[in-house]
């Protein structure tokens, strides 16, 4: 009787091993699916507060910037090692989809090394909630509900902080002290609206203009 022979993937010879395609512009043009892959550029985003020293994260920084760099795409994603205490985001605002925060060590290759405080808020008003990260902890937050601020209250070790907005472009909606409401979208370090020699430190005040000025 015939031995018979078991399936294992292990033992799988790889079938395309003659088909590799390195990430130049030449290659990628010929290739079928090379505008899907994407060698993330190196960024110094130094949005800064209310006078902060640029150097609580870690230089150069890692963005996935959405469809602007990869056509079609319906996420955005952020990848941030902190190494000091930092206010981040201090205007609460909402999202027109979900979004997940990612607070991991940094420690590496242990990313349950842990020791910091962080503080986020998910709510408004009387239905506000503040929460204490101080583990590693992912966090879900649903279309249209409305978070912040995030402040890395405390960093006695490194924290990798990974952002995830399913949308192709970062952005928010903040509500305006008239009543209303503004979209505000970002791709990127950009220069300040106000001052040409100095980039934008999300002081919000661009977002009280029109959108004609």
């Amino acid at each position: 009787m015939a031995e018979e022979k078991k399936f294992n993937l292990l033992d799988m010879e790889d079938p395309y091993k003659e088909k590799k395609y390195i990430l130049t512009s030449e290659e990628k043009a010929e290739s079928r699916f090379g505008k899907l892959v994407f060698p993330f550029p190196q960024e110094d985003n130094e949005v800064v507060a209310r006078g902060a020293d640029e150097d609580y994260v870690i230089h150069p920084q890692a963005y996935f910037r959405g469809a602007s760099q990869i056509p079609g795409s319906e996420f955005n994603q952020s990848y941030q090692i902190f190494v000091k205490p930092f206010f981040l985001d201090r205007a609460q605002h909402r999202h027109v989809k979900d979004e997940f925060l990612v607070f991991l060590g940094a420690s590496f290759p242990n990313v349950f090394d842990f020791d910091a405080r962080i503080e986020f808020t998910i709510g408004k008003d009387e239905e506000a909630e503040t929460f204490v990260i101080d583990k590693p902890t992912i966090v879900r937050v649903p279309a249209g509900v409305y978070h912040c601020p995030l402040n890395f209250k405390e960093i006695r070790k490194p924290v990798f902080f990974l952002a995830t907005l399913f949308t192709p472009m970062f952005g928010g909606i903040y509500d305006m002290p008239d009543g209303t409401t503004r979209e505000l979208y970002y791709n990127g370090p950009v220069q300040c609206k106000y001052n040409k020699n100095k980039k934008c430190d999300s002081c919000g005040k661009c977002l009280q203009e029109s959108w004609e000025k």
